[in-house]
């Protein structure tokens, strides 16, 4: 007898299926898929053959997982999600590229989602119900529309509004930040009738001396730069122009900081996970580095990031 349910209005063709998941009416699973333990594979879900699936995944009513589709473990899918792995799809065609597709652990599919062959959705990502995923979704990421863009990351998507915290608590003091040594710095400002200037300096106003710097400008709005971490490498971030979003993850708390004065600064210490986006047209990103570039110092990689702090999925 096998160990897990099975609808007696499914047809499971398959001998890969774990121990506790449920297959409910209708669904039907394909000889060559596999499917992980605790899954819950609901009414009218059409599974082929090159599938494999992990384990604790959700996938609602209405849903075909076609050959070259990668569910890991703790994946959502939610009804009427649309999966694609054809670029150029034509019909009676008897030979294609299989495109293959990967929906990384902890992430979630809304309703009625398409997502175009050859993409990778990140670790604990967001696409938003409807969303069209043209491109690959960074990890906890949140993305919504057609084509989907990312409008936040990790904690903030909870948020009420979709905006980044303000820099300031309420005494007017530079607030303290979620994630372990990142801080905000306040730089002093010079007016008068002949304009303003502000300025940095070491000890004083800069937690390091620096050894490099550049500058991040013309990047269109919907653009995402940085997303790595470093080994060694201390960064201090200062929007000149307009602002950007900065979002910061340590592995265990996320964070997001709006940088939009001259006269505030981000430090973000070695083994800190950081994302820029939501550029505005005009902005003008400073960053003043301790070292200088390395390439192996740079950690591009969520999972390897993980593993640098210490962390397990």
């Amino acid at each position: 007898m096998p160990d897990y349910f099975k609808h007696p209005n499914a047809l499971v063709e398959s001998d890969n299926i774990g121990t506790g998941t449920r297959i409910w009416a209708f669904a039907h699973v394909l000889p060559g898929a596999k499917i992980g333990a605790e899954c819950n594979i609901c009414d009218g879900v059409f599974i082929e053959n090159d599938v494999h699936i992990g384990d604790r995944v959700t996938i609602k009513c209405g849903v075909q997982v076609w050959d070259g589709i990668t569910l890991e473990d703790d994946v959502f899918v939610g009804p009427n999600a649309t999966f694609t792995n054809d670029c150029f799809p034509r019909s009676g065609a008897r030979s294609f590229e299989l495109q293959r597709t990967t929906i990384r652990h902890g992430a979630s599919i809304g309703a009625n989602a398409t997502i175009l062959p050859g993409i990778t959705v990140g670790a604990n990502a967001m696409v938003g119900a409807g969303a069209v995923v043209t491109r690959d979704v960074p990890q906890n990421a949140i993305v919504v529309g057609n084509p989907a863009r990312i409008t936040g990351y990790g904690d903030n998507a909870r948020r009420t509004e979709n905006v980044a915290p303000s820099l300031l608590e309420q005494s007017g003091k530079l607030r303290a930040l979620n994630v372990k040594g990142a801080k905000l710095h306040r730089l002093p400002l010079v007016e008068d009738l002949r304009g303003a200037l502000t300025y940095g300096e070491i000890d004083q106003h800069l937690p390091f001396q620096p050894k490099r710097f550049f500058v991040v400008f013309d990047v269109p709005s919907r653009e995402v730069r940085g997303e790595h971490a470093h080994r060694e490498l201390h960064e201090f971030l200062i929007c000149l122009r307009g602002n950007c979003s900065v979002a910061l993850d340590d592995g265990t708390s996320h964070d997001e900081v709006m940088l939009d004065s001259s006269t505030i600064g981000l430090h973000i210490p070695p083994k800190l996970w950081r994302v820029h986006y939501k550029y505005n047209s005009d902005a003008l990103l400073l960053s003043l580095c301790s070292e200088i570039y390395k390439a192996d110092d740079y950690v591009r990689d969520y999972d390897d990031f993980l593993k640098l702090v210490g962390k397990q999925r």
